[in-house]
């Protein structure tokens, strides 16, 4: 039996941690996970995903506020004996004390083409950045961000409407088995690790709540690379009529320049509202206003009265006055 401790703390981490428990030649010693958060408008204390799917399945699970500062903890995977630590979306930095641990190696598992994309955002990022395509790496953990020898690599498509949501729910599904593959190969000896080419590297920064706000004066296609990227969070927004008003689904209608006033409604039909913008048009599909659910802009326009020729956005209008 191959010995593993699993660290990994978000949503995106479960499917890795239930599938990992299937495989017959696998003994998940126990997971290692971030602190119950308080969340939801109560700020009820609530488990990390990762946490509540080892207790259903009966793993120990071991959390801390900071794994290179507790002396406790490291001690307790010391005495494991594990032959891997996995680490998926942890939160926590390793130290080096941390890594020595395991008789193999720590695998961390990276959802990009390594060594595009290193760094907290990569999945986000990719959309944001209009590519085509990403993929998975798993790599062996060093004290340097996300610069490990390469172990497997896989790659994934990203098509023109895909959210972050979505391409989140593929790495999901994919991840676990890339894993498998990678400890097996180690384990094995058949498996060589690579080293990462230093001169192809980028970097995915987290981004900022304000980074959410749209800028009207870029084309349709930044501007849905923006909306899709950022479904889960901050979510693309802006301004109408002085309501806030967030962007949650749209579609590239044309690339074309149009010789109309950027963010005018060219129409809306209950496919949604079509704009003009700098170049191409784009098409909104879904939105929420301020203090309301989730709308079709139809439904939306209809008790704003906006209608087809109004700039939607008031940061546009005000460039448009300037102007």
């Amino acid at each position: 039996m191959i010995k593993v401790v699993f660290m990994g703390t978000p949503k995106i981490a479960v499917n890795s941690l239930k599938k990992l428990l299937n495989f017959n030649d696998i003994q998940l010693l126990a997971v290692v996970t971030q602190p119950d958060r308080p969340a939801g408008r109560g700020n009820v204390l609530t488990p990390p995903p990762v946490k509540e799917c080892a207790v259903k399945n009966a793993v120990p699970v071991l959390q801390t506020e900071s794994i290179k500062n507790d002396s406790v903890l490291i001690q307790k995977l010391r005495d494991l004996q594990p032959d891997f630590f996995i680490t998926f979306a942890f939160g926590q930095i390793l130290t080096q004390e941390v890594l020595d641990i395991p008789k193999f190696a720590t695998i961390n598992l990276h959802a990009s083409l390594l060594p595009e994309y290193r760094g907290a955002n990569p999945i986000q990022r990719a959309i944001f950045d209009g590519k085509t395509e990403t993929g998975l790496t798993t790599m062996i953990t060093v004290l340097a961000l996300d610069a490990g020898d390469i172990c497997e690599q896989e790659k994934i498509q990203i098509t023109e409407n895909m959210t972050d949501i979505e391409l989140a729910e593929i790495i999901s599904d994919k991840a676990p088995f890339l894993l498998y593959k990678t400890i097996k190969g180690i384990y094995t000896g058949n498996l060589v690790p690579v080293k990462q080419d230093e001169g192809r590297v980028t970097l995915a920064k987290k981004f900022k709540k304000t980074d959410g706000q749209i800028d009207w004066s870029k084309s349709a296609v930044q501007i849905h690379n923006q909306i899709r990227a950022m479904k889960s969070w901050p979510t693309a927004y802006t301004k109408c009529r002085g309501r806030l008003i967030k962007i949650l689904e749209s579609r590239i209608v044309d690339n074309n320049q149009h010789n109309r006033p950027v963010c005018s409604v060219k129409q809306i039909t209950k496919d949604g509202m079509e704009l003009y913008l700098s170049e191409g048009i784009l098409l909104i599909t879904a939105i929420k206003p301020e203090g309301k659910n989730v709308m079709n802009p139809f439904d939306w326009a209809n008790g704003a009265k906006v209608k087809a020729g109004d700039i939607f956005s008031d940061e546009a209008a005000e460039c448009i006055q300037e102007g």
